[in-house]
């Protein structure tokens, strides 16, 4: 039977776009709805408190209960649902419960889509890296046709046409759960142990398991260290670097354009390198691009062109991460595990480097603003402890054989 390799790669496009559309233009639009620091902080968080409980419920529905890809239908028909209610809403407790709807349910969609891949994929290694680069040119496709005509003009009248990316969103999301409905069939995986239903306390058991314990903490750490980019880049390219205001995201993006890249060719290099090189260039990618945004602020060439390295901290990392979970654990909980992994991911890491990282802001700081130097030097030397630890404590073994908890 052939791979339906073209739908997994539709699937990951329509997934992130969905979330592309949205995140760029709400920053702006937040602020012209007049919405304090503590209301932001709750909405913009929304995202971290999905992966959170999904931990424990939505991804145990697709991996005991429901077909995977129904779960997927069902999940974004009500959150494409609730994102256009978005487009709406004005005052923050609708906006709040909208965005909250949301994100519970379009969370668990990034672990379960990749659960589909999974399970559809012949050879992961080699396969996953161009189905999941889909994500990227979906997120691509709605971030900066949408950047460009709204992302860079001001005024009140200009902020308020940024709800237009809820619209754009919830019409993707829709999409999405009809065509979930054409992916191929996922079927639920009863309970293989005896320590009961919970796929959730199951897969953290596997915690116990050295090797997955150390991917765990480093997963967490390098989460946090990526989330420090999208917080301090932008302002660090205008206020240190001296470029105008508007060329903060084309600069960035690529990064996006070379995670394309980096996803089409990471199975290639996962299969001569292996797990552990592979992770290691990804943290690595981080000690090298802080250092260089401390040491080199002047050198304006030399800070576009690291932007690069944004693709293979994503892909040798977090996609390869995805890829060690998917065959590394027992497949009647590995949606479960994908979730849990996520919830570093998408949630604990960025949820602590929202506080930490602006913080040492405040610590690092001078009359003319934050001493970049300082700033930046602290997440590359947290991100090269993190590959230490891999370097020495993460040894999995050679073969895929599922990791089998300690008793």
């Amino acid at each position: 039977m052939k791979t339906p390799r073209f739908k997994l790669f539709f699937m990951m496009v329509l997934e992130l776009f969905i979330w592309g559309a949205w995140l760029p233009m709400i920053f702006g639009y937040l602020d012209y709805l007049k919405f304090d620091t503590v209301q932001k902080g709750w909405i913009l968080n929304a995202f971290a408190l999905g992966s959170f409980l999904a931990m424990f419920f939505s991804t145990q529905f697709a991996d005991r209960r429901f077909a995977a890809e129904k779960f997927m239908a069902v999940s974004h028909l009500i959150g494409g649902l609730a994102m256009l209610g978005l487009f709406w809403a004005k005052d923050f407790w609708p906006f709040f419960g909208l965005m909250l709807v949301h994100c519970l349910l379009y969370v668990p969609t990034l672990s379960i889509a990749n659960s589909i891949a999974f399970t559809h994929l012949k050879d992961a290694q080699s396969e996953f890296g161009p189905v999941r680069m889909g994500g990227t040119v979906g997120w691509v496709l709605a971030a900066w046709p949408l950047f460009f005509i709204l992302g860079n003009k001001t005024g009140a009248d200009a902020q308020a046409l940024k709800n237009v990316g809820f619209l754009v969103a919830g019409v993707a999301e829709l999409v999405l759960a009809a065509f979930s409905l054409t992916l191929p069939h996922t079927p639920p995986k009863p309970a293989k142990s005896d320590s009961g239903n919970f796929a959730f306390l199951e897969a953290v058991s596997l915690l116990k398991v050295p090797f997955i314990l150390v991917l765990f903490l480093v997963t967490f750490i390098d989460a946090c260290v990526h989330q420090c980019y999208f917080i301090w880049t932008e302002s660090y390219l205008a206020q240190r670097v001296g470029f105008e205001a508007r060329w903060g995201m084309p600069i960035m993006s690529i990064g996006q354009v070379f995670e394309i890249l980096t996803m089409a060719v990471l199975g290639y290099f996962l299969k001569r390198l292996g797990w552990k090189k592979i992770m290691i260039l990804g943290i690595l990618g981080h000690t090298v691009r802080f250092a260089v945004f401390a040491t080199m602020p002047d050198a304006r060439a030399v800070i576009v062109l690291i932007q690069v390295l944004h693709g293979i901290c994503y892909a040798f990392f977090f996609a390869t991460v995805y890829i060690f979970v998917d065959e590394h654990f027992p497949k009647d909980i590995r949606s479960t595990a994908q979730g849990l992994f996520n919830f570093l991911i998408f949630g604990l890491g960025p949820f602590v480097g929202n506080f930490l990282w602006p913080e040492l802001g405040n610590i690092f700081k001078n009359p003319a603003g934050p001493d970049w130097a300082k700033v930046f030097m602290v997440p590359s030397a947290t991100a090269a402890i993190a590959a230490l630890l891999l370097l020495i404590f993460f040894n999995p073994p050679a073969s895929a054989k599922p990791a089998q908890a300690a008793h």
